[in-house]
């Protein structure tokens, strides 16, 4: 089981966490000043070294960690608890839970020194900032209304995007932003807002609740966008105070400890699958039994208050340990990785300069002439890679456009099996009525589009599988090809230095170059760009480019395709076969038959007109990363030429001082060190924590 933890704990946790980035960041930022200062210097001595990209990567990634924060998604059908729950986690009765509020509104929750509230617009209107009173007025319905818009699928607030909730709260004021979602037993158009957050949070919170074990619109939600995506998911069921409160005899332990016990098999029978890591079973630290209501009680009258019994000292371990040693390790670690990264560079460069101090001018030219050929072999091994991207990125595109293409064709195989727990109710008699008609053809719009959704949505988990296994399978590569490069760089300082550069203890685990690194998935930064592949524990996600496949190849559009060329006939169909007066099963039986009838009929045309934005989709990922591969190696290439052109302008303009550029050059060095050694320092004492 979790180790158990107070709120006070949790807090104090995650400001140790928010002080180790501080303390990174800050060395981070004085490692980019520091050499930007030295680049500067080095043009009025013997030249810059070329540390740009350094600078660069070095200084978005102190700005990312300083600014950076735990994104926390709260997902659950409506009525789970959600509110509570989350107040029970902040300390606070901040968010109104007596009904169902800001149901089609994503909420996030952020540190702000003042309260307030704004609401972001998808109309094109300017943002608007409301006091709480007004916002939870303005935009708070009750559940009745929810249950009404619900049935109709449609939005309560469909010009609203989102809201951004400012407030002091300790636990936001330590780096965890939270995201309320909308209930996800609503309009699929509000599932997949919440599922473009998936990708960009660090864990998800799901709520469940114990009288309502597993809901088919909880399983739907698990199977389509959780399952086998490599989420971090703690579940939390919520209520369990209840289960007593639901006996016959509250007082009767052995009945308690029974219906608990058979409840918690029912759970676990549900989401076991769920909580495999790398075929570990994590069970027992992913999922929690939760009272957010006592909890909440508690901390109302006393923050401090103990919430044993609650379920939320086991929770709060759990995650605390996630947050604050997992995540904030990798981060860390990434850090410490450019920070290496930066020294080695320096390092090298200043190992490579000095000997080329003591050489006349022309003595200089002719060993940079000596290694013009090795500088080809280093172009020659970029064309290498880029080649063997550009081959994955075709055969990948054409397999996962074609894997689709044939997943649509074979969907009449099993469409009536599959369509059964989402055919709507046959009313016979009813069915002849035009008015009931109508709202009969509605309801089997629905379920088709649910079963649609949930078909695409299974080839999206396909498709981002053989993603994975393509950039894996890119990592590897370009481990090899930075191993070679490694190996020509090495040949170009022993011919211009006549010796081998020694790395100091400082250096990177092994020579790989930057953006071998960067493309094996070992470090990412905040740039916007593509940041290598998906790789467990290194912090790099390429879905950031295609959070996901049904998102990307335009679901929707195929979704209308579908239900404009199909659901018309359907009615017709059954009239003509005199489907009111029919038994049950066999009603049922024809329904699935003339729905089917349709759907196979346009198959083909629907997986031909697909297939294209799914190519499309697929190539857009391996041509981010192949740009900025591509980018980081011509660089790399152009920079180490430019330092030793440097070094030659500044010979032929004039004498430099070699004792004092050594001086310079050396403090440099001992200055980079000294910031590496403070982010290796706060890494270990996280470490050690």
């Amino acid at each position: 089981m979790s180790a158990k933890i107070a709120p006070t704990n949790f807090i104090n946790d995650l400001d140790r966490v928010s002080q180790a980035r501080l303390q990174v960041s800050q060395s981070l930022g004085a490692i980019a000043q520091t050499l930007e200062k030295a680049e500067l210097e080095g043009e009025n001595q013997s030249g810059k070294l070329e540390l740009s990209r350094d600078i660069e990567d070095i200084a978005k990634a102190s700005v990312a960690l300083r600014n950076g924060v735990f994104r926390l998604l709260v997902l659950g059908d409506m009525k789970r608890g959600k509110s509570t729950f989350l107040n029970a986690l902040i300390g606070e009765n901040l968010l109104p839970s007596d009904v169902n509020p800001c149901t089609a509104i994503l909420t996030i929750l952020r540190y702000g020194l003042e309260k307030k509230v704004t609401v972001h617009f998808n109309n094109g209107s300017s943002p608007e900032n409301l006091d709480f009173k007004t916002f939870k007025q303005r935009y708070t319905i009750d559940a009745s209304e929810a249950k009404e818009l619900e049935q109709q699928k449609k939005l309560a607030f469909p010009e609203v995007s989102h809201a951004v909730v400012e407030y002091p709260l300790p636990l936001l004021e330590k780096g965890v932003e939270i995201i309320d979602s909308p209930g996800l037993n609503d309009t699929e158009a509000r599932n997949e807002l919440s599922l473009g957050y998936v990708n960009n949070c660090h864990a998800i919170l799901f709520v469940m609740r114990a009288s309502q074990p597993c809901t088919l619109g909880e399983r739907r939600y698990l199977e389509n966008y959780i399952k086998s995506r490599g989420l971090t998911v703690f579940f939390l069921i919520n209520a369990w105070d209840q289960v007593k409160e639901s006996l016959i005899d509250p007082d009767d332990e052995e009945e308690l400890a029974e219906s608990e016990e058979k409840l918690r098999r029912v759970f676990k029978a549900n989401l076991a699958e769920y909580c495999q890591i790398d075929g570990y079973d994590v069970y027992d630290e992913r999922v929690f039994e939760v009272s957010s209501i006592q909890a909440l009680r508690r901390r109302l009258k006393n923050p401090d208050a103990s919430l044993e019994g609650t379920g939320f000292t086991e929770f709060m371990g759990a995650i605390s340990t996630f947050l604050t040693k997992e995540r904030a390790v990798s981060e860390l670690r990434q850090a410490r990785t450019l920070a290496r990264l930066a020294y080695q560079h320096v390092n090298e460069a200043i190992e490579r300069r000095i000997p080329l101090l003591e050489q006349d001018i022309e003595e200089l030219k002719r060993r940079i002439d000596s290694v013009e050929p090795e500088f080809d072999k280093l172009t020659d091994i970029s064309n290498q890679f880029q080649t063997e991207i550009r081959t994955v990125k075709q055969q990948k595109a054409r397999e996962i456009a074609d894997t689709f293409r044939t997943y649509v064709l074979k969907l009449g195989d099993t469409f009536e099996s599959d369509f059964l727990r989402y055919q709507p109710e046959l009313k016979f008699m009813d069915f002849l009525d035009k008015s009931k008609r109508e709202a009969f053809e509605t309801a089997l719009k629905q379920a088709f589009e649910k079963y649609l959704h949930d078909k695409l949505a299974a080839f999206s988990v396909m498709g981002e599988q053989q993603m994975n296994a393509a950039f894996v399978q890119l990592s590897q590569s370009a481990a090899h090809y930075g191993a070679s490069y490694s190996k020509v760089t090495d040949k170009i300082t022993e011919k211009l230095t006549g010796q081998k550069v020694q790395i100091g203890s400082a250096a990177t685990e092994d020579n790989s170059p930057s953006w071998a690194k960067w493309a094996m998935g070992l470090i990412s930064l905040a740039s916007g760009n593509v940041a290598g592949v998906a790789l467990a524990g290194v912090g790099m996600d390429w879905k950031n480019i295609m959070l996901n496949l049904v998102a990307v190849i335009g679901i929707g559009g195929a979704i209308a395709t579908f239900s404009g060329i199909i659901l018309g006939p359907i009615s017709l169909a059954l009239l003509a076969l005199g489907i009111g007066a029919m038994q049950a099963d066999s009603a049922r039986q024809q329904l699935v038959k003339a729905t089917k009838k349709e759907l196979v009929k346009y198959l083909p045309q629907v997986a031909q007109e697909q297939w294209q934005p799914v190519y499309d989709a697929v190539q857009e990922c391996f041509e981010a990363y192949e740009t900025e591969v591509n980018a980081r190696i011509n660089e790399d290439i152009k920079a180490r030429k430019s330092e030793l052109e440097n070094l030659s302008v500044q010979k032929a303009s004039h004498e430099i001082d070699r004792v004092a550029e050594l001086a310079r050059l050396r403090m440099l060095e001992n200055n980079i060190s000294d910031e590496v050694k403070s982010v290796e320092s706060a890494y270990q004492h996280l470490l050690s924590a």
